[in-house]
């Protein structure tokens, strides 16, 4: 199962005088993704480093620190709490002490899992877009039955004989739901799967 945030959430630690702060955020997109970092990054900070995965999507930053200490990091706290469209900031004031490689990876990765732990999450569904027609007299049957798959319209036409429908549906339910269109419509349904409105 794969989760995303509900929220955005923050997180502060201080390590060796170096003060950590990491802010987390649900985004959809790539270009959310960055208006984010562009909106919570600090200029005078020592250090802006982030991460985002969105699906297939990702990429890191380390803004200055040595290669691989930072933005990855932030990447692999990302991955090993099953998040996915989730952007990362973490921000550094420098405080004098060195951290070494091995002390940044931790600094980094461990405040963006602190942040991310703290947050509220919700398990990501991934949804089909699914035709169909219904009469008037069955539509609502399959309206109830719908929303006990949880399934709802998408979108609606109505001619002289009944309902041209769109559904999002959960992909796990496709099968059963199809099953029991048919049984509704007695196989008049003309199910068509559109395609997939969230990534895997």
């Amino acid at each position: 199962m794969t989760y995303t945030l509900t929220a955005a959430c923050s997180h502060q630690e201080d390590i060796k005088k170096s003060r950590f702060v990491a802010h987390a955020a649900p985004v959809a997109d790539v270009e959310a993704a960055m208006a984010f970092f562009a909106a919570h990054s600090v200029p005078d900070a020592t250090h802006n480093c982030w991460a985002y995965r969105i699906g297939q999507n990702y990429r890191y930053n380390d803004d200055g620190e040595p290669g691989g200490t930072a933005g990855r990091p932030i990447l692999q706290a990302i991955d090993g709490q099953a998040l996915d469209r989730v952007a990362v900031l973490v921000i550094r004031w420098f405080g004098g002490i060195k951290l070494g490689a091995g002390g940044l990876v931790r600094a980094y990765g461990g405040c963006a899992s602190n942040c991310l732990r703290a947050g509220e999450r919700s398990e990501i569904v991934a949804l089909a877009r699914v035709r169909l027609r219904v009469g008037f007299a069955e539509l609502p049957l399959l309206q109830a039955r719908l929303a006990e798959a949880g399934a709802r319209i998408a979108d609606e036409e109505f001619d002289g004989e009944g309902a041209r429908l769109v559904l999002e549906a959960p992909r796990a339910a496709l099968a059963g739901l199809e099953q029991t269109v048919a049984n509704i419509t007695r196989g008049r349904s003309g199910w068509h799967v559109e395609d997939d409105t969230a990534p895997d």
